[in-house]
């Protein structure tokens, strides 16, 4: 491994993390919030939601009730007055729909004087969930989806079908109150009503979408869960307003900034990366060598969601699985590196944020006999990577604005 550009790409991270935590942009967007003469109640749900819901509480100087609902381990400590859940993602267990129905409680019975402050962040999708099938079923179909390689949009256009939250179903919910929503978007192109699924905005999404994407990808679905399918979701919401704060974008701007104050030319390539991870890394690779035929010093940046398509029983994350098919196209390489981040600190179900490589990542794997095409194949990119300390680890970092992969040729100008 090359110290100095894994050392770089160690800085890019934190810098570009620390760029896109959601305290000034949840700040920012309260600057609009005028909440009612009545009571001032607060649902935080995502990977980001008690970071949003702490800075929120902070600002305002208090709730009347709140819930936060996140995934496990994101809780860091009490809010006043906010009562913090910890749940299933990707696929939602029975602790998001015991979660989900003590928010649903929360907003039961409001009056127009009431205002609910709805703050949202990607993962909302597992996180907030009732479900109109039995929970069992709902969390196959969900497997399924994230096993078929349907990227997010696909994904949620299924499941604000068979969900009494998603869709704009939570906003319905909490009428005759005003709701103020507050969204960190997780989606590149910041589609209102697929961020989480969108349970506090009207459904653009259509049944025959939803039909034509189950065919697509040949989900096992009941009798049930079709008829779901083919019943519209709420096409208007008129008791809420919603600011997007936070988005692949700036993370995208923080990574330029900060490859550029360690002296690399930055060249962002996309914001609306959306492909398959092996596809990404191995493109990323393939710049990298035509780039290597001038003076280096060169950062190319890509920022979106790639998805995986499983093949096998691995444990990895769409961030490990890109790096790590980066990793022949640059093989000997001595100025090179691949790296790849989930900006919420999560990469797939495991513990890493996301993996790097560089020109002798190939060999350090072939010294300890693991075949690098048989892993990606089973999906197995984690203890790959582990194996030659090509993990990146953060921990959960209180924001989710994406992904992003930046492709360092070295050495850089300082």
């Amino acid at each position: 491994m090359y110290t100095r550009l894994r050392q770089d790409a160690d800085t890019i991270i934190q810098r570009s993390i620390q760029a896109v935590l959601p305290d000034k942009a949840v700040r920012r967007a309260l600057a609009d919030f005028r909440p009612g003469l009545g009571r001032t109640l607060l649902v935080a749900v995502g990977k980001a939601a008690w970071q949003m819901a702490k800075t929120a509480v902070d600002a305002l100087g208090g709730v009347d009730r709140g819930i936060v609902i996140t995934k496990y381990q994101h809780v860091r400590g009490e809010i006043p007055g906010v009562d913090c859940w910890e749940a299933g993602h990707p696929v939602p267990d029975e602790n998001s729909f015991a979660a989900t129905a003590r928010a649903l409680e929360l907003v039961q019975d409001l009056t127009r004087e009431d205002t609910v402050l709805f703050l949202l962040s990607g993962g909302g999708s597992a996180l907030l969930e009732r479900p109109l099938i039995p929970g069992g079923e709902l969390q196959d179909i969900t497997r399924q989806l994230l096993a078929s390689g349907a990227d997010i949009v696909e994904m949620n256009t299924v499941r604000k079908r068979l969900s009494g939250v998603k869709g704009g179903r939570f906003g319905q919910a909490c009428a005759p109150a005003q709701v103020y929503s507050i969204v960190l978007s997780d989606i590149v192109g910041d589609p209102l009503d697929m961020i989480a699924s969108g349970p506090a905005c009207p459904d653009a999404s259509t049944c025959a979408e939803a039909l034509a994407i189950a065919e697509k990808y040949q989900l096992n679905l009941s009798a049930a869960a079709r008829e779901l399918l083919a019943q519209e979701t709420p096409k208007t919401l008129d008791n809420v307003s919603t600011r997007i704060t936070g988005s692949v974008r700036e993370l995208c701007s923080a990574a330029v900034r900060a490859c550029s104050d360690l002296g690399y030319t930055p060249v962002l390539l996309t914001d609306h990366l959306d492909c398959e991870a092996r596809e990404a890394g191995r493109f990323l690779a393939d710049i990298l060598q035509t780039g290597a035929r001038g003076k280096g010093g060169i950062a190319y940046i890509a920022g979106g969601e790639t998805v995986v398509h499983l093949t096998g029983h691995g444990l990895g994350g769409r961030n490990q699985e890109l790096a790590l098919a980066a990793a022949p196209g640059i093989a000997g390489m001595q100025e090179a590196a691949v790296f790849s981040v989930g900006s919420d600190g999560t990469d797939g179900p495991t513990d890493a944020a996301g993996g790097y490589v560089d020109g002798d990542t190939l060999a350090q794997l072939q010294a300890r006999g693991i075949d690098i095409h048989a892993v990606l194949q089973d999906n197995d990119a984690y203890p790959a990577l582990e194996a030659v300390g090509g993990l990146i680890k953060t921990g959960p970092t209180g924001t989710n604005v994406n992904d992003v992969a930046v492709a360092l040729l070295g050495p850089p100008d300082r």
